[in-house]
């Protein structure tokens, strides 16, 4: 089987069910340079927009995809950077809705929107993901540190503009740091900013990963509800505070048939599996849950996966809040 540079996936995400990933940006070309980010810490910092990765190369594998029969809830517009950094993203969202009625979304952290063209390659999604943590300048500065051609002023701004043209669903994230931006005069400017853009969700989230800077903190569960209800009736926590550690056992990724099938799948391909989990591994870390239900596969195989690429020297680990996530090295 080909090599897939730039799809990866399908994974479970707490915000669009089972999702394909199209990786169009390198790791780790951004606008920002977040405290918190889970890609590492960016390298090139930039607002230049262009054809970073090759748009033909991504569809390509995706129709690979799709001929092989494809099951999820969103093809997933991102980056190992800033998505909208890619100055063909508007072709590519055209090109996927002539092949696939799955639907568009895009992640993005927002920061670009002040750009026409922008907002209007995003406006052909179904879905458009922003990011805003703050909406001050030094909370901006210090949790995102931005390029120095960006402002908070600018972010809201663009957002407020793609709110008045955009008809679909904007589901604003908001990351929040214990220490950082928790406090009342931070949480009230983000508040009067959401009032603005009027995005039709808020989702809450905090550092429950491995983050690019050390000491990141993240908010409790108690805290980050307390928070939600300050920001108002659409704002919920996405960030993932379950029990990890185990599959979930008749979740929608592993059902009985669905279990037996992969496992003999993995038995006769094993290195496919590999590199698939490889793949995910890349761009973001991932507990042993995560991956049981990114792969659909049981603990034992993906246990056994993990090991193979830590004995190639390929995986590392990192225990955080009592919980071991892998990650590509």
């Amino acid at each position: 089987m080909a090599e897939e540079k730039y799809i990866f996936g399908p994974v479970p995400s707490r915000r669009l069910g089972l999702s394909l990933g199209l990786d169009i940006v390198p790791s780790k070309v951004c606008t920002l340079d977040c405290i918190y980010c889970e890609v590492g810490l960016t390298t090139k910092k930039t607002i230049e927009r262009r054809e970073y990765v090759p748009v033909a190369a991504v569809l390509g594998e995706l129709k690979a995809r799709l001929e092989k029969g494809l099951r999820a809830d969103f093809i997933t517009i991102t980056g190992s950077g800033e998505t909208t950094l890619n100055s063909r993203l508007g072709f590519l969202i055209d090109e996927i809705k002539k092949i696939t009625s799955i639907p568009v979304a895009v992640l993005t952290n927002g920061t670009l929107f002040y750009l026409p063209d922008v907002r209007r390659d995003c406006a052909k999604a179904d879905v458009v993901l922003p990011s805003l943590d703050a909406a001050d300048e030094q909370t901006f500065a210090m949790i995102n540190r931005p390029h120095p051609d960006i402002s908070v002023e600018k972010v809201v701004e663009g957002l407020i503009e793609f709110r008045k043209e955009y008809r679909g669903k904007i589901w604003l994230e908001v990351f929040i740091v214990d220490g950082v931006n928790t406090g009342q005069p931070e949480i009230m400017a983000i508040k009067n900013a959401i009032a603005l853009i009027k995005p039709d969700k808020v989702q809450l989230n905090t550092a429950v990963r491995p983050t690019a800077e050390p000491g990141v903190k993240k908010v409790e569960e108690d805290k980050l509800l307390l928070i939600a209800r300050t920001l108002g009736p659409d704002c919920e926590v996405i960030a993932d505070f379950s029990k990890r550690g185990a599959p979930h056992k008749d979740g929608p990724l592993s059902t009985p048939a669905r279990r037996q099938e992969d496992t003999a799948a993995a038995d006769g391909d094993a290195q496919t599996r590999a590199e698939d989990l490889l793949s995910i591994l890349k761009r973001r870390p991932c507990s042993l849950e995560d991956i049981c239900q990114g792969l659909g596969l049981d603990k034992n195989l993906a246990s056994k996966y993990v090991a193979e690429l830590q004995s190639r020297g390929l995986v590392s680990s990192e225990r955080i809040g009592g919980v071991v996530f892998f990650k590509a090295k």
